[in-house]
Parts: structure tokens; C-alpha cells; sequence
């Protein structure tokens, strides 16, 4: 899993509430387990029309947002079912942080776990960052080491975020990247238990 660190980026402003996950990636892209591609379905009824066309007037189409980085949004951003696909979307569309004032508890979760940082913020904070994002200059830096959100013009709002979840955020660790740390352990543990049970290695 990719590290984050810093992030200096576009914004993107989304002013819409409970958006889910099926609005995020429909289920006709749910038919693979590979995550390179699904930017492509990422807000798929927003983005085109019924004939397949880039609706002009969707934020993520306009060309000054084109690269964004980070997507301001509305409340209770990810409910719905639970898919690992729609942070998947998220991130090979080019979006690393989503920032709003709630998150669906497992989508929030399967954020971390694939290298995508959720941002919780204050519901008058998030206003003026989507206000800013709209404005003339929309890069944004998200610290997560400082925990902070510095907007276009300059103000700073700070960020809670699990002490654990941040450590693991900034060395780039998933589930099994954090159980590879302990990969000398396992090493020591699988000979020693080798040398005891030697009948279970022909099992």
C-alpha cells in the first residue's frame, strides 16, 4: 500500500449528502477483483449520460478539476453495502483523500486499509473549503503527520484521526503489510514447529 504522507492537490467540491457506495461504483463493475480500471465506473451516473457522454455540468468532468486530488463532500459519504470497490474507484481515479463531516463506518474502515485517507471536519469547515473549492484556486494540502488541512487561501483546520491508523497511513501498512513486519517471527516459528511436528509438513 502506498504511503500518504502529504498531499498537495486539487479539490474537487461535491456538495451532495449520503452518497453511497453504488453511487460511487455501480454493480456492473463489481465483476472483478482487480483494482486497475474502476476509475473508469467511479460516479459512473453522474459522470456520463445514457448514451455514454461526459456530462459537462459534473464537477470531476469540468477541466479545472481534472487531476483532482481530494473530494469535498457531503454527510454520511460511503453508506450503503460494504464493497472494497468503491475506495478501489476512488484511488485509481486519483483521489487519495475524501474529506467530509461523517463517514459510513465501513467504508471508513476499507479507506485504510487501501491507502485512502478519510478526513473528518467540522460541518462549517467543510463549508469553507467547498466555498474555496470553488473559487479560482482549488489546491488544498492535506498533513497528515500535522493533521491538518490547509485550504487555498490559507487556513489551517486540524484533524482527528486513531493514533494507530495514522502510524500505519504513514509507513504505507495494510493488514498483511503490518503482519510481514513480523515476518522473522513467523520464519523462527515455522522451523521450531517443523523440528517438533515434522508429520504435519507432509499434511
Amino acid at each position: 500500500m502506498e504511503a500518504f504522507t502529504r498531499l498537495d492537490a486539487k479539490a474537487a467540491p461535491l456538495p451532495l449528502a449520503n452518497i453511497d457506495t453504488d453511487q460511487i461504483i455501480p454493480k456492473q463493475f463489481l465483476k472483478t477483483v482487480e483494482r486497475e480500471g474502476l476509475g473508469r465506473g467511479l460516479f459512473f451516473e453522474y459522470r456520463f449520460d445514457e448514451a455514454g457522454n461526459e456530462r459537462a455540468d459534473f464537477v470531476l468532468n469540468r477541466p479545472e478539476y481534472k487531476g483532482a486530488g481530494v473530494l469535498i463532500t457531503g454527510d454520511n459519504f460511503g453508506c450503503g453495502s460494504s464493497r472494497e470497490h468503491a475506495p478501489w474507484a476512488l484511488m485509481d481515479f486519483g483521489i487519495r483523500c475524501v474529506i467530509s463531516t461523517s463517514f459510513a463506518d465501513i467504508f471508513y474502515n476499507n479507506c485504510f486499509q487501501n491507502g485512502l485517507l478519510p478526513v473528518v471536519l467540522k460541518a462549517d469547515e467543510v463549508q469553507a473549503l467547498m466555498e474555496e473549492a470553488k473559487g479560482g484556486n482549488h489546491m488544498v494540502t492535506v498533513d497528515l503527520a500535522e493533521q491538518t488541512v490547509v485550504s487555498p487561501s490559507g487556513q489551517t483546520f486540524r484533524f482527528e484521526i486513531d493514533a494507530q491508523r495514522k502510524e500505519k497511513m504513514l509507513k504505507g501498512l495494510d493488514a498483511i503489510g503490518e503482519t510481514l513486519q513480523q515476518g522473522q517471527a513467523i520464519d523462527v516459528y515455522e522451523m521450531k514447529r517443523a523440528l517438533a511436528q515434522p508429520w504435519l509438513e507432509d499434511a
